[in-house]
């Protein structure tokens, strides 16, 4: 689409009223229906629920995996499960790019004096997913005071930026794996393996992949900064693979920089996009 058409986009403050406004829109529209949106709800904290009987499970039964016990599991559930929840929350949506495109739907979005990526990311936005939310914040409420983690000051302040940077590298990687659908329509699914498959991947100690991974997973796609690092730090221990120890100080630089490379990739969607003429 000419960038002649395209509306001039409000400031950052403007955007996050923007999103605040449509976001409450959809979620008076659902409350119409409470019943079906608390059955909705409750089904997500039920999957929710079955994610972590199924960590627990292992690790129980095992007893110690790569020098984690059940607590300490959970810890690192809880860590990533949140933070992918709270990404899905807040820009979930944006993975349904490519079926806008295929309707001519987001050729009305880019005329619009709203980012476009705000509206696709409160496009049917929906409370149910504070099903998700919810449970993985309780599991990790409960690792934090099962454990015997020694509360420093460093610790006390760290904890609330630790999980503020896990979520913005979420929500950078929802978006980066949106962006695949500017120019392959139909890889939704390819998206969803990166976002849902590194949620699975981040819910377990990297330690019970080897060392193979876990690199990868530190200096290729950083989804260890989510929860595997935040967790050595809180808990105090050694990487036992051997990584250096700085990197568990580096989830905010990490979220900057990924927010950064997915501001570029959006932008470099947007000027790639054609209209379907619609």
């Amino acid at each position: 689409m000419a960038e002649s058409v395209v509306a001039p986009r409000p400031g950052t403050a403007e955007g996050l009223r923007s999103y605040v406004r449509l976001a409450w829109t959809w979620c008076r529209a659902l409350a119409q229906y409470p019943v079906s949106l608390a059955l909705l709800t409750a089904a997500q904290a039920a999957a929710m629920a079955a994610e972590l009987s199924a960590v627990m499970f292992a690790f129980g039964h095992a007893g110690r995996l790569a020098g984690f016990g059940v607590a300490e599991a959970v810890l690192v559930y809880g860590l990533a499960a949140l933070a992918f929840s709270l990404a899905d929350f807040l820009l979930g949506s944006v993975e349904r790019l490519g079926e806008h495109i295929r309707k001519g739907s987001f050729d009305a979005m880019l005329i619009r004096p709203v980012s476009p990526l705000i509206q696709l990311a409160t496009d049917e936005f929906s409370p149910r997913r504070l099903g998700k939310v919810v449970p993985s914040a309780a599991a990790l409420c409960w690792a934090l005071t099962a454990l015997d983690i020694d509360w420093t000051v460093q610790r006390v302040l760290m904890l609330p930026v630790l999980i503020a940077s896990a979520t913005v590298i979420c929500c950078s990687i929802w978006v980066t794996g949106a962006c695949i659908q500017f120019f392959i329509i139909d890889a939704r699914q390819v998206a969803n393996s990166v976002t849902y498959g590194g949620q699975a991947l981040t819910e377990y100690p990297l330690a019970v992949y080897g060392r193979a991974v876990a690199t990868a997973a530190t200096f290729t796609v950083p989804l260890a900064f989510v929860s595997w690092q935040p967790a050595l730090f809180l808990l105090g221990l050694p990487d036992p693979l051997g990584l250096p120890a700085w990197l568990r100080y580096a989830p905010p630089a990490v979220a900057v920089l990924m927010w950064a490379a997915a501001a570029a990739v959006w932008r470099t969607g947007l000027r790639h996009y054609r209209s379907t003429g619609s």
